[in-house]
């Protein structure tokens, strides 16, 4: 297979012509949307334009200018004009010369890349224009050798998706394993088998009776501040059955006090004493230390913004499929405050803690805040205290909350060693991809 030097202005004639926005919109043809990664054309009904445009004609090769290294690229096959942004270019070319989907492979190969960040100032970054592409100059093969490479990577790319999916497949399968999990566990069908050997387990109306005079106590030494009484739980409120030595409860009912808001104030650049979480630190579910800023202020010792170990982090405000998330802080006291998007609470029972978070992880939980979540068009979706206090809790024995934690930590970590593995394999079906295209284009510098 021979590979001749060539420029790709050989082959390929821009289509010139800027049309101003004024004159674009009296021609009532169609504009081009987008070009998918795929190299399908998606044309736009709406002609209405307020940029400059450029027309392209049946049988053009219409190129991205933004995303042509990913696919976004192809022929475009219409009885009437249609027009495109600026961002795009358009060119005639000579089918007896160049395979457009030769061409296509050769745009996403690394070996491209190479090339324009050897000839053209900012490489692969600069939004390619005609200016940067036409005098590139390539190796390229006859237009035979051309479409076998073509074929063969499209044979290639076709097992590659079907791969894909499977692995796609095998990520949902693992994401519905942890669900179904967390949801057994706290429906009380875990620990069947745990509840008949512990027959003499303390029943969970003493648990409820010690967390009201915790509580109380906590008022009556001023450590807590007065609040409304909470509402009874109603019949249909409740999601599911849980075991019968078990109790629904509502979440401001075994907590310190009701939840409480941080601050959020503007950070600086450099090291200071006090260190603010980000959003982000809690959004995986798990609290994330190194997602914080410092902020120059003093905060005293006593101050409620300082965490304490066993703390449980809420998101009151994030995307509709965040908000709510929850997180455990596991850390020293007074090294990280947190933001007013965030609320902070803590079970008035400690040993109980890793199984709330169980439960404001859970699928019902998750529900019941996006069902809640307010706010205006545009903005966060946010959760408030009372939604947070109004949380239900499907509450067992304490000795058997311990024994649903380990289980669903056990299951964990055996479903996170699942993930890795996906992981891996995506990571080297994408290797093996640059290496058969790297391979495919070799001859081109």
């Amino acid at each position: 297979m021979t590979w001749q030097l060539t420029r790709l202005s050989d082959f390929l004639t821009e289509r010139e012509g800027r049309i101003k926005s004024k004159d674009a919109n009296v021609l009532g043809l169609q504009r081009i949307k987008k070009i998918n990664f795929s190299g399908q054309i998606h044309l736009d009904l709406e002609t209405d334009t307020k940029t400059d445009m450029i027309r392209v004609c049946n049988g053009d090769l219409v190129i991205s200018g933004i995303n042509a290294e990913k696919g976004a690229i192809a022929v475009y096959v219409g009885d009437d004009d249609v027009l495109a942004t600026i961002h795009y270019s358009a060119y005639q070319f000579n089918p007896d010369l160049i395979s457009v989907e030769f061409l296509n492979w050769l745009f996403k190969s690394p070996e491209f890349a190479l090339l324009l960040k050897e000839q053209v100032a900012g490489g692969i970054k600069t939004e390619l224009k005609a200016k940067h592409i036409l005098p590139l100059q390539i190796r390229i093969p006859s237009l035979a050798d051309q479409q076998i490479i073509a074929e063969r990577l499209n044979l290639f790319r076709i097992e590659q998706l079907k791969i894909g999916y499977e692995i796609d497949r095998q990520e949902k399968l693992a994401r519905h394993l942890r669900v179904s999990i967390l949801d057994e566990a706290l429906q009380g069908k875990l620990t069947v088998n745990w509840r008949e050997e512990h027959p003499s387990c303390e029943p969970v109306t003493e648990l409820l009776s010690s967390i009201e005079q915790k509580k109380t106590a906590l008022f009556f030494d001023k450590k807590t501040r007065p609040e409304k009484p909470i509402a009874k739980i109603k019949s249909d409120e409740i999601p599911f059955n849980i075991p019968d030595s078990w109790q629904w409860c509502r979440l401001g009912s075994i907590i310190q006090e009701k939840p409480r808001n941080g601050v959020s104030l503007k950070p600086v650049n450099y090291p200071t004493n006090v260190k603010s979480l980000k959003l982000s630190a809690t959004s995986s579910g798990v609290f994330d230390g190194s997602q914080s800023k410092y902020l120059d202020i003093i905060v005293m010792d006593d101050s409620y913004l300082w965490l304490k170990d066993g703390d449980i982090l809420i998101q009151r405000a994030n995307s509709l499929e965040l908000v709510g998330t929850a997180a455990v802080f596991r850390g020293r006291s007074l090294e990280y405050i947190y933001p007013d998007l965030i609320m902070k609470i803590r079970p008035i029972i400690e040993s109980s803690t890793n199984y709330i978070h169980s439960v404001l992880l859970a699928e019902f939980t998750r529900n019941y805040y996006q069902q809640n979540a307010t706010g205006a068009a545009g903005n966060m979706p946010k959760i408030n205290q009372e939604t947070v206090i109004n949380t239900l809790i499907p509450l067992p024995p304490i000795q058997e909350q311990m024994a649903i934690t380990e289980l669903i930590s056990k299951c964990s970590v055996t479903i996170s060693s699942l993930e890795d593995t996906i992981t891996s394999s995506r990571f080297n079906l994408k290797n093996l991809g640059d290496a058969v295209l790297e391979e495919a284009f070799s001859q081109v510098s």
